[in-house]
């Protein structure tokens, strides 16, 4: 029995894809095809998952939205574990709110207003999960989960132990945290708002829309901020400077709209995206001496 057909008689078969265009599971709406490609509805069938993967020697990965990620035309081989919307729990308890990784940041942050809890204002227009999030410690307009952040659940495929972690063992920092250094995986977590005016809340959220709807290109394909903020400049305004907005390989193009951007307007490739991320970095590097690290996630096969 091969791994897909094992998952299939643990679980349900509707969770268990195989050769799945990675195109319909990123923002991006670029990539080749998961070799397996597996949704668990629980705890339980995500440590499952992990354990069978490591005894058939297969590797693997977990995915969110697919909002920060680039997946490569050769596809991912082996295992891909995307927490959805069978993982997408959200529950009040008091000033604090508790989301499965799975769940949408922009409805977390919803649930938050509903219950007149403010501090997560910030994150209503991202598209990512709560996991992906964690994991990148998202953030937007001068807010990060960090800020937030109080505990979270968190696998950790050597161990196959699911311990609680709190904000010292995540180690939250610009775009990072412990999950991306020490490849955890974050099942559910937890953050500390503060009581608000539900109006005011609302109008703090529909004001950062606006925001993004005048400045972000909302209306194409992309997987968000492409490149890190290098520290003491902004990656946009660099790449503005370059004389790079409307800088095309193929079907990818840097917004003329945010500089920051690189979008899918012409049915691109991942390809056309990857060469073109390396095209901007190097044009920046050589006008201004700085070097751009890329914010997106690349994964997969060229």
């Amino acid at each position: 029995m091969n791994l897909a057909d094992t998952l299939r008689a643990a679980t349900s078969t509707a969770q268990v894809l195989e050769h799945e265009p990675m195109a319909r599971h990123t923002t991006m709406r670029v990539g080749g095809p998961a070799e397996i490609l597996f949704s668990p509805a629980s705890e339980g069938e995500l440590l499952f998952a992990v354990r069978e993967a490591k005894r058939a020697g297969a590797p693997f990965r977990i995915i969110g939205n697919g909002s920060n990620l680039l997946v490569l035309d050769g596809g991912l081989p082996g295992l891909t574990i995307r927490l959805g919307e069978a993982f997408s729990k959200i529950s009040v308890d008091g000033n604090q709110i508790r989301a499965q990784a799975g769940a949408l940041l922009c409805r977390v942050a919803a649930a938050a207003r509903d219950a007149s809890l403010t501090g997560l204002e910030f994150a209503s227009g991202i598209p990512g999960s709560a996991g992906g999030g964690m994991a990148m410690n998202a953030g937007a307009y001068g807010g990060q989960l960090s800020d937030v952040f109080e505990g979270c659940r968190a696998l950790d495929p050597e161990t196959g132990i699911i311990s609680a972690l709190g904000p010292a063992e995540m180690a939250l920092g610009y775009r990072e945290s412990a999950a991306l250094s020490r490849g955890l995986i974050v099942t559910e977590a937890a953050f500390r708002l503060t009581a608000g005016d539900r109006s005011a809340i609302q109008a703090k959220m529909d004001d950062l829309s606006a925001r993004r709807r005048e400045k972000q290109p909302l209306n194409l394909p992309s997987a968000g901020s492409t490149f890190k903020r290098p520290e003491g400049y902004f990656a946009g305004a660099l790449i503005e400077q370059a004389g790079l907005k409307g800088l095309r390989v193929g079907g990818a193009c840097v917004s003329e709209k945010h500089a920051g951007f690189v979008v899918n307007d012409r049915g691109a490739t991942a390809r056309d995206v990857l060469d073109l991320i390396r095209l901007v970095q190097a044009r920046v590097l050589e006008h201004s001496g700085v070097r751009l690290e890329t914010e997106v996630r690349i994964l997969g096969e060229e």
